[in-house]
């Protein structure tokens, strides 16, 4: 399935942490923080101003973005779990 968000959103999938902590302690799925980095998989056109031109978006497919914790909508496509976000929820790109 093709899935091509509007506006000024994002299509993000999120960066799995490692399942252990540096003490060499194996951490369970249940005591995971979700991470709050993430490899963009899709991108909006960009919202429209107040003269109905689009702004265009920062980030493109493909970027490592770091956002905002408790952003955004989880969504299910193709067997994959990816996170739906606002272009201002994206705190920076990672390099």
């Amino acid at each position: 399935m093709k899935f091509k968000p509007l506006h000024d959103r994002i299509l993000v999938k999120r960066l799995e942490d490692e399942e252990k902590s540096k003490g060499g302690i194996i951490i369970p799925d249940t005591a995971k923080e979700k991470p709050s980095e993430g490899e963009i998989v899709a991108v909006g056109p960009g919202a429209l101003n107040n003269e109905g031109k689009r702004n265009p978006i920062d980030v493109k497919v493909g970027d490592k973005v770091l956002f905002s914790k408790y952003s955004g909508d989880e969504v299910k496509i193709d067997e994959q779990d990816l996170i739906i976000i606002k272009e201002e929820d994206v705190i920076g790109i990672l390099n």
